[in-house]
């Protein structure tokens, strides 16, 4: 692809941004980004946070990714009225980071602006110095250049964390990723233990987020073998041509935010990707 022809397509909505006959509830929404992002917080709690909201243990509900059609409707069933207004953290639909990026990514696209889901790891949460972590990235027309977003981030993200950076303009270095955590990994720069979730982590850890990220890339934001909890010890050994699949898609993928460089076809490999990359238990 061009970059002309990588812009135009993610312009476009995927299968799971695609609102449907919840298109309606964007006419009306602000078009700053900033905005949006108070928008998809008032929408979507995340579960591992629910307690700090006020929300019983056990009540935050499912991980699983929704579509945002799906997502949409949820939230005006549990609450009628415009979206533009924040519900309560009672009444939000359970999520992960994923969904928030997932939502913003929609909100962009409905507005015909590119955007695509990233997944990486990110610097400014507690776990490890590098955590499993999903933004969304948009094309900002003034510096004509991708941009980073976390609509995660609401004000009590941001006082339990001391972030003190605009969270719709990610800094540098902020957030990787996945092939330019996998490159960092593989050329000695950075312990690939640092990078993971939780007690999880590791540059096996690191390869489920390429697989994850390169499939993001394609609108496939969500697949039927992302259960990474159920690895084995075995599935967590990489063989020499695991590390060469993986090093072929990092080189691939780490530089897409660069306008200048093309996006490569990756049909192949995703095609590959299909089957898990890991063995369950």
């Amino acid at each position: 692809m061009t970059t002309l022809d990588v812009l135009d397509y993610y312009a476009a909505h995927g299968a799971l941004t695609e609102p449907h006959g919840q298109a309606p509830d964007f006419a009306a929404l602000p078009a700053d980004v900033s905005a949006l992002c108070e928008v998809v917080q008032g929408l979507i709690v995340h579960v591992e946070w629910a307690s700090r909201y006020g929300i019983a243990e056990g009540a935050a509900g499912s991980r699983d990714t929704l579509p945002v059609s799906r997502r949409l409707a949820l939230v005006k069933a549990v609450r009628h009225g415009p979206i533009s207004v924040a519900r309560p953290p009672n009444a939000r639909t359970p999520g992960t980071c994923r969904d928030f990026a997932l939502m913003l990514c929609s909100m962009l696209r409905h507005r015909a602006i590119p955007a695509r889901v990233r997944c990486g790891f990110a610097t400014y949460f507690a776990a490890r110095p590098w955590e499993d972590h999903w933004v969304c990235e948009y094309w900002n027309p003034a510096r004509q250049q991708w941009a980073l977003a976390d609509a995660q981030l609401d004000e009590l993200h941001r006082d339990a964390r001391n972030i003190d950076f605009d969270i719709a303009d990610l800094p540098p270095g902020k957030f990787l990723n996945a092939g330019q955590a996998w490159q960092m990994c593989r050329s000695g720069a950075c312990d690939p233990a640092d990078f993971g979730h939780g007690a999880d982590g590791g540059l096996w850890f690191v390869r489920v987020n390429v697989m994850r990220d390169m499939l993001a890339l394609h609108k496939q934001e969500t697949s039927a073998w992302d259960t990474w909890r159920a690895a084995t010890p075995d599935s967590k050994v990489l063989d020499a041509s695991t590390l060469s699949l993986c090093d072929r898609i990092a080189e691939a993928t780490a530089s897409i935010g660069d306008r200048s460089i093309e996006v490569p076809d990756l049909s192949a490999v995703v095609a590959a990707s299909q089957m898990p990359p890991w063995r369950p238990s």
